[in-house]
């Protein structure tokens, strides 16, 4: 087999130690592999680049282990071409999985040209994707707290989002602070409403009538309560780093917002998920494909069976069905009329997946063509599909054979 690629290292990298398998050329026109393991902290990795220089490897493969692949990938890539492989892809025959031999056929896989690197953007929106990611957990973490003091305050009888739509709004937030100061009148807990929340205080003295809270119970709402105060906090301090992070970018964040179901969150998600240079994507598709938001191939003897939806990004894909679900809400546009038309034929998981592949492709077309978002309209699969549209549909075709075609009305014919 032909070797593509000289000087390779293949790396597999582990939480402590990383074994580096070098190939380059051997005496007599052969090929020469050393194998050696260094520790990860940040003096075993200069001395693997120190040993990589000095063997002029000129590519480096390594598996996507967890995040522990992170340093050893921002160690060497100014100073090497680092691939980062699909572990799906390494497979070796059964019965040779050691560290050696991993390492040793990643670089035999890489050296033949093999294996494709795998999508790492570069290091300005790996730092915004650890922010956005970063933001979105605390967000369920506070979700969760929210759960939480929920569950105390059903355990007492209270029944505050029986009549509220949340439990931790204005007039809810007063009211649970009384509380816990000692405060057990009902018709002091109710008159603390505020504004059109004070129309509901008939109802509100009846959901707040249970037992007083307990002395254990108080103290897990003051530190559920320092919780939620502590993530909303850190939410805030994430959005204004994401703001000035992405503020040379605006103008493209305003027109990612002009996706139907995408609001300002959403767009620096997909900015931080996607990257702004789709150079590596030729087409909408292979991001598609590459986001897993398509279905798979799988084919046998000229049969085609369901093709399973490829994993991709679960950050790109939660933010996207987020999208989907708003952009079904909408009106006369076109994502909600594609929504409601396979939602009929298909059911609402099958249309939210359309919806989300519908707003994956305008974002690469708004970002790879520097262009605006252009509404279709809701009577798009109309007119795509309609008499006219078959009418020059037919005409082209005829044309084609070269054949000279014209059109008459039948009335006028007649």
């Amino acid at each position: 087999m032909d070797v593509l690629i000289d000087r390779v290292a293949g790396l597999d990298v582990h939480r402590d130690t990383v074994v580096a398998a070098v190939r380059v050329p051997g005496r007599g026109g052969g090929r020469r592999g050393e194998v050696r393991t260094f520790s990860t902290t940040g003096a075993g990795l200069a001395r693997l680049a120190d040993w990589l220089t000095t063997e002029r490897v000129s590519l480096v493969g390594m598996e996507s282990t967890g995040i522990y692949w992170k340093p050893v990938y921002s160690m060497l890539e100014d100073s090497f071409e680092c691939w980062l492989l699909n572990a799906q892809h390494m497979h070796n025959v059964p019965g040779r999985k050691t560290d050696v031999a991993d390492s040793l056929w990643m670089a035999q896989l890489l050296e033949h040209g093999l294996v494709r690197p795998s999508f790492v953007p570069p290091k300005p929106i790996r730092a915004l994707r650890d922010l956005t990611r970063h933001r979105r957990t605390t967000v369920e973490d506070r979700t969760r707290a929210v759960q939480r003091l929920e569950k105390v305050m059903q355990d007492c009888g209270i029944k505050l989002t029986s009549v509220a739509s949340e439990l931790l709004g204005k007039s809810g937030r007063v009211m649970i602070e009384a509380m816990l100061a000692g405060e057990e009148d009902v018709e002091v807990l109710a008159d603390l409403a505020r504004r059109r929340f004070r129309a509901k205080i008939p109802q509100l003295r009846e959901a707040l009538a249970g037992r007083p809270l307990a002395d254990h119970q108080k103290l897990l709402v003051r530190q559920l309560l320092a919780q939620i105060d502590l993530c909303d906090s850190a939410v805030t301090e994430l959005d204004d780093r994401v703001e000035v992070m992405l503020a040379p970018f605006s103008e493209l964040v305003e027109r990612v917002t002009t996706i139907p179901g995408v609001g300002r969150r959403t767009a620096q998600c997909l900015i931080a998920e996607a990257g702004m240079d789709l150079t590596r994507f030729p087409t909408a598709g292979h991001l598609a494909s590459w986001a897993g938001i398509c279905p798979g191939n799988h084919s046998s003897a000229g049969t085609s069976k369901t093709g399973r939806t490829r994993q991709g990004s679960t950050w790109l894909r939660t933010a996207l069905t987020e999208a989907a679900h708003a952009a079904a809400m909408t009106r006369d546009t076109y994502l909600a009329a594609h929504y409601a038309q396979i939602r009929g034929r298909r059911g609402v998981q099958k249309a939210v997946g359309a919806i989300r592949h519908d707003i994956l492709i305008a974002y690469w077309h708004i970002v790879h063509d520097n262009t605006a978002y252009r509404e279709l309209g809701p009577d798009w699969a109309q007119r795509r599909h309609g008499t006219d549209a078959q009418r020059k549909r037919l005409v082209a075709q005829r044309e084609k054979l070269g054949l000279k075609v014209t059109v008459e009305p039948e009335e006028k014919a007649a």
